[in-house]
């Protein structure tokens, strides 16, 4: 039987309060099949209501607790060196009232937005200079290209975005998808230097 492991941290997990992490909830482990289900069953860390929101397991932590089962095997570490622990609480109800209001805030604001963003640029002058330009008549409210317009514009929204209600269009992530993956990446660098104790030594001044 080899005594070669490999290793590879995950990026992230999520586990509820008071639950013990073993060595296969943070790696993948590679190795002799009877081998690789007692290391997963290795205890690593143990969370508790101090660790509050998140928690960084290093390498070295599964290192120590696969070292404390059998000294005698070779690791080869694979991939990032932390994985991410997000420890999630049951949610509380949303209220009625509350979710109403705030619904009606984001979309007046939005709504207004987009008139102001409009009056800004002078856009009925610019359609009803457009159908001065097509048909040689001047008019007040050029429906023939605000109605178009109006609808274009939703359609737009909607394709930009990529999703129409909970349904995806394809599978070309969207800006804003792109935006928080790029936001949840510092995030995540954020909490790893910041969380993981390990990696920060204070030295006292002499």
């Amino acid at each position: 039987m080899s005594n070669l492991v490999y290793i590879k941290m995950r990026q992230r997990l999520q586990v509820s309060p008071g639950y013990e992490i073993r060595v296969g909830d943070v790696a993948q482990i590679t190795a002799d099949e009877p081998l690789v289900e007692h290391l997963r069953k290795c205890p690593v860390y143990q969370i508790t209501k101090q660790d509050k929101t998140h928690v960084v397991i290093d390498a070295m932590k599964v290192i120590e607790a696969i070292r404390q089962h059998n000294h005698a095997l070779e690791l080869d570490l694979l991939g990032p060196a932390q994985t991410i622990v997000e420890i999630v609480y049951e949610k509380k109800h949303v209220n009625p009232f509350f979710f109403t209001v705030v619904w009606l805030l984001l979309f007046v604001g939005a709504g207004l937005a987009i008139i102001y963003f409009h009056e800004d640029v002078s856009m009925q002058q610019v359609h009803q200079r457009m159908y001065y330009m097509v048909t040689g008549e001047t008019v007040k409210k050029p429906l023939l290209f605000q109605i178009p317009y109006s609808l274009g514009l939703g359609v737009g929204m909607i394709l930009f975005f990529n999703h129409v209600f909970k349904k995806r269009i394809n599978e070309e992530p969207s800006p804003l998808e792109v935006e928080i993956f790029q936001y949840q990446q510092s995030l995540d660098q954020y909490v790893i230097m910041n969380e993981n104790k390990e990696s920060m030594k204070q030295l006292e001044n002499r």
